[in-house]
């Protein structure tokens, strides 16, 4: 759906843009951008964020930050390709901005997504953005394994990844089959982070552990382990299970070396209408300000320097290490992957 703002609110924002611009100014975005967005007026935003809990504070601070309307459509990132792409071969672009968790190659092979430079994005690791400048993080996803803790006492809880082959899991694990945030996100940190021969020697002996199945969205799987049916979940969000824990739930998450981290993404559509606007509006997403509204409403902010609302969710605040399951990466291994899903687990 698309959001307007009311115009009381957006007529507030006006008078409180001139406030803003120097300090966009001064962090490296050139004020004839910033002009040339105001004069374009507003921004149109395609992404499969969730709307109440992060998309709508994101357009009403970066209307209070410009006086620059932000409306936007909400879908899945496989929609939201689809509907770019369509777009974009028709000749009637509408997006100025997409942002989605996978993908990424159909909006590459299509020519759909614009070279940009956001000066925010200075800050950011490398593998949080892309060399070419054509993509760069929000937030992050860290996956771990999560588990009951009423069912799996402190002293048996797994510490690494040879644990989960202890016989006592055998026909007690869970995952959500073929899907980043599920086996196939399991299966690439593994091979990747381990090599294939050595990737592969593992996963042949944790398939003789009969892991569970279950077609289910990752939220689905943490909830299924709250409830008993299995004691461990092997590819869950780890930030569910904090939110689900600070509500009485019996759940907790591993830092299981090395976590799986893969990466919200947004860019610039090719010949997107409002291309000032665009930048602009990338640019605040990633910047302190925008990265700390990420923050206040749960997700996990991309930029290292800003933390979680739990610290320790981050692999700078809890101390360990991740593998990042780049845009590329995802786009070169995801076919072998899910081969390896459906030799080895199906």
């Amino acid at each position: 759906m698309r959001c307007r703002w009311h115009e009381p609110f957006r007529v507030a924002a006006l008078i409180a843009t001139s406030a803003f611009i120097s300090s966009a100014a001064a962090a490296g975005l050139d004020a004839a951008v910033i002009a040339k967005a105001k004069q374009e007026g507003q921004v149109l935003f395609y992404t499969n964020l969730i709307v109440n809990q992060v998309v709508r504070p994101l357009a009403a601070g970066f209307e209070k930050a410009y006086g620059i309307k932000v409306e936007f459509i909400r879908a899945d990132s496989q929609a939201t390709i689809l509907k770019v792409v369509n777009e974009f071969r028709a000749g009637k672009t509408q997006a100025d901005v997409w942002n989605l968790s996978s993908g990424l190659d159909s909006l590459t092979d299509a020519g759909a997504i614009a070279k940009f430079k956001a000066p925010s994005a200075d800050a950011y690791p490398p593998q949080y953005r892309d060399p070419n400048g054509t993509w760069v993080a929000t937030n992050v996803y860290v996956n771990t394994p999560g588990y009951n803790t009423d069912l799996v006492p402190a002293n048996v809880v797994p510490k690494t990844y040879q644990d989960l082959l202890d016989p006592r899991w055998k026909g007690k694990l869970v995952w959500k089959p073929n899907d980043i945030s599920g086996a196939t996100g399991f299966i690439g940190n593994i091979l990747t982070a381990w090599g294939e021969q050595k990737g592969m020697d593992y996963l042949r002996k944790l398939a003789a552990q009969d892991i569970n199945p279950v077609d289910a969205s990752a939220r689905a799987i943490v909830d299924r382990v709250i409830a008993g049916d299995f004691p461990i979940a092997l590819q869950i969000f780890n930030h569910h299970t904090v939110i689900s824990r600070e509500k009485g739930a019996p759940v907790s998450w591993i830092a299981m070396e090395p976590t799986t981290l893969s990466l919200q993404i947004a860019g610039v559509t090719t010949g997107a209408p409002h291309p000032n606007a665009a930048l602009l509006f990338v640019d605040y997403m990633i910047s302190p300000e925008g990265q700390r509204i990420f923050q206040q409403v749960g997700y996990l902010p991309a930029d290292p320097n800003v933390p979680a609302q739990v610290p320790a969710l981050k692999p700078e605040g809890g101390h360990f290490k991740g593998n990042v399951l780049s845009p590329e990466a995802l786009n070169a291994g995801l076919d072998h992957w899910t081969a390896v899903y459906k030799q080895l687990f199906h």
